[in-house]
């Protein structure tokens, strides 16, 4: 059956490239010309995808700008794990310390690092709770040079808090600081959405195309990129909350995929193979685990059958003009936050300040 319904209006929003790109690759069912991407899964635990936006034909095709992006999922990350936040910590300090080689800034460039968000709301002060754990050295240098040792870089922090807290744009702020301070380059650190439900609390983001805070949810601040401050912008994000058509687009997912594994278990079960050669149940779900189109629609009816694109925008067309289509965030977020933060703030110590290593980086941070 062919759908004709117009549903340009409710599309679903998502700060993550990797996820633009996927949907933008389902829509058209086929590669997009023009990005180059190239995935990572050699080191357990953790998957690293590099996008490069290489056109502005290729940005209006994904909704991103054009670029690089570095992707960084860790599944584990939400288990609160030393060990793991320690893995990811040391793996984003190495690919942070690629990526500034990349944009050819060199160790003697001042950097500026900007802790976006709300500090009072828990899931979106991932910036202020990272710049609480950073090495700062700008005064030093200013005031006693003699004391600072080889292998450290000038760096300065700031938290600009966020419109309903101060009365003024974000970018106004941090353009002011740039304009005095004069820094090399921003880094710019804020908490992202996502739209699929397995990229909550367990992705970091890198990209060198700046940040438009509040994008994600619908609340689209002025940019602060290379255009508007005049020197490189590197965004940093991760995802902490996800919307409520998602959770219901995914949790339709993941009954259709648990409901065609069951099928191959039965099948399996009924001519006498081993369910020990199954392969082992984990999100997400892809087509492959999925029934068929006549099961699904068995099971689900018309929903079922139809493709993710238009189901995801079909929920969001049911909940948004109900005002049902809720911004959430996981209970675990406290913990969630405290220990990513950390790891963010770790890995950056060690990539813009060589003396900082595996050995002396718990001595920055708390």
């Amino acid at each position: 059956m062919e759908h004709n319904i117009d549903l340009s209006g409710y599309s679903i929003r998502t700060d993550l490239a990797v996820e633009a790109h996927e949907l933008a690759q389902q829509q058209n069912d086929s590669n997009i010309p023009g990005v180059w991407l190239q995935a990572d899964d050699s080191e357990a635990d953790i998957k690293v995808t590099r996008l490069h936006v290489q056109n502005e034909e290729a940005a209006k095709q994904i909704g991103k700008m054009p670029g690089r992006y570095l992707t960084i999922e860790v599944p584990k990350l939400r288990d609160n794990d030393t060990a793991i936040e320690e893995k990811v910590a040391q793996r984003f300090s190495v690919e942070f310390a690629n990526f500034l080689q990349q944009l050819g800034i060199t160790e003697d460039k001042k950097a500026l690092v900007v802790g976006l968000g709300n500090w009072n709301v828990t899931p979106d002060a991932l910036g202020p709770m990272v710049v609480e754990n950073l090495l700062v050295t700008r005064h030093l240098y200013m005031l006693a040079p003699e004391t600072v040792g080889e292998g450290y870089r000038d760096v300065s922090a700031l938290s600009p808090g966020v419109l309903g807290i101060t009365g003024i744009e974000t970018s106004e702020i941090v353009f002011g600081v740039v304009e005095k301070s004069k820094p090399d380059f921003v880094i710019c650190i804020d908490a992202l959405a996502s739209r699929a439900l397995h990229r909550v609390n367990t992705t970091i983001q890198i990209s060198d195309t700046g940040i438009h805070p509040g994008s994600g949810v619908g609340n689209k601040r002025k940019a602060i990129d290379q255009s508007t401050l005049g020197i490189p912008v590197i965004a940093i994000g991760v995802p902490t909350v996800v919307f409520a058509s998602t959770i219901v687009n995914d949790a339709i997912t993941y009954l259709l995929g648990h409901f065609g594994q069951s099928m191959v278990e039965s099948k399996r079960a009924y001519n006498k193979l081993s369910l020990s050669s199954l392969p082992e149940r984990k999100e997400p779900y892809t087509e492959d685990d999925l029934p068929d189109m006549e099961s699904r629609k068995t099971f689900m009816g018309l929903v079922g059958s139809l493709p993710e694109g238009e189901k995801r925008q079909l929920i969001h067309e049911v909940l948004r003009p109900l005002g049902q289509d809720l911004v959430v965030t996981p209970k675990e977020v406290d913990d969630f936050m405290e220990g990513v933060a950390n790891v963010i703030a770790t890995g950056l110590n060690r990539s813009l300040h060589r003396a900082v290593d595996e050995g002396n980086s718990a001595s920055y941070t708390h």
